[in-house]
């Protein structure tokens, strides 16, 4: 797993969304601000 620094630009993915369509996250670069957080515990047995 690489650990990205904190103001390091992301690296591009895509993901599919809820309105059945893939959003990339290129498609943003120098059009809107995106801010990623990240939860490692979400949808993992408690």
């Amino acid at each position: 797993m690489a650990i990205i620094a904190n103001g390091a630009d992301a690296p591009t993915f895509s993901l599919d969304s809820h309105l059945e369509t893939t959003v990339d996250l290129s498609s943003y670069k120098g059009q809107k601000n995106v801010l990623l957080v990240f939860y490692p515990l979400d949808f993992t047995p408690t």
